[in-house]
């Protein structure tokens, strides 16, 4: 059975030459066979992440009058909040039961005063100064990875992370409330999917529910692990890579015991390059075969996902 894989990401930042090689090697076959690894001893604490867990619960407490307030209209901006079932990560469901916040450049964070009310403003988790500080340190982190993804790959060392400078990012608070009564057909909390991006970084709580599919179909849970965070590739590293790293499908399914009763809370970091960034065939991923997809503009795919996956308020 495969397993996804525990990586000790503190002998890739500090450790000595071959502990990092090590760490590179099993990096490149995590990202090669299943897409998903968890790694250990980051540099971010958990006293952050079970901070920035805490007020993401504060702010989905609001009533819901509130949080439509700061709703997403703008699909330039990726920025806002996501009501229950409006987004449909795979279009043959009904829409998700989660909701969630979204959170992008810290250049662009003003969008969200000019879209909301007044009042809703000061509640807005993108002007919270500790979600702020989370969001640099999940940059910085998510450099590092894009670092051992580089030398995995025989490129540069700066070469993922050069392409990722304008920060793009988009950190994203979800909540995936108790259900009382059984959901609708083919309806779960977030359907099947694989992210846009070029990497994930994922922190959840306690609650489960997040499945990984393996190359042969298989399903198998991404179990919460203490003191890790969830690494995944994107779609934009598998166009990359031409398949060496896969984007693999996943999605969160509705409990069948009593922690359905329980609301799920977790933050996904969506790491994204610059928009004008050309994802073209790596030269160190063309040994076996023929590029397999066109050039495309990062931003011009990102756009293209969001318009299939959201439906308009």
């Amino acid at each position: 059975m495969v397993k996804i894989p525990a990586i000790d990401f503190s002998l890739f930042t500090s450790g000595n030459a071959t502990a990092r090689q090590s760490i590179i090697q099993q990096i490149y076959q995590a990202c090669h066979k299943i897409g998903f690894m968890y790694l250990k001893n980051t540099s971010i604490s958990n006293d952050l992440i079970k901070q920035i867990l805490k007020q993401s619960k504060d702010f989905f407490d609001l009533p819901l009058a509130v949080k439509q307030q700061l709703a997403w209209s703008d699909e330039f901006s990726n920025q806002g909040y996501v009501g229950i079932e409006r987004e449909r990560l795979n279009p043959n469901n009904l829409g998700d039961l989660k909701e969630a916040f979204n959170i992008s450049t810290k250049a662009n964070i003003d969008i969200i005063d000019k879209l909301s009310a007044k009042s809703a403003a000061s509640v807005s988790p993108a002007k919270n100064p500790d979600i702020l500080t989370f969001y640099e340190a999940c940059t910085e982190l998510a450099n590092k990875v894009l670092q051992a993804f580089a030398l995995a790959l025989e490129l540069p060392a700066d070469f993922f992370a050069t392409n990722h400078n304008q920060q793009n990012h988009t950190l994203r608070l979800l909540h995936y409330p108790p259900l009382s009564q059984p959901p609708k057909l083919k309806q779960v909390r977030a359907g099947e999917h694989s992210d846009y991006g070029s990497i994930t970084l994922l922190f959840q709580n306690e609650v489960g529910g997040l499945e990984v599919r393996t190359a042969s179909g298989e399903w198998i849970a991404a179990s919460p692990i203490p003191d890790t965070v969830i690494v995944n590739t994107g779609d934009l590293m598998e166009r990359w890579t031409n398949h060496v790293f896969c984007s693999t499908k996943h999605r969160v399914m509705i409990p069948n015991d009593d922690t359905v009763k329980q609301s799920r809370y977790s933050v996904a970091f969506f790491c994204h390059p610059n928009d004008d960034t050309e994802i073209v065939c790596l030269e160190s991923c063309q040994r076996d075969k023929s590029p397999i997809y066109p050039p495309i503009l990062a931003g011009e795919y990102l756009l293209s996902r969001l318009q299939a996956t959201y439906t308009r308020t």
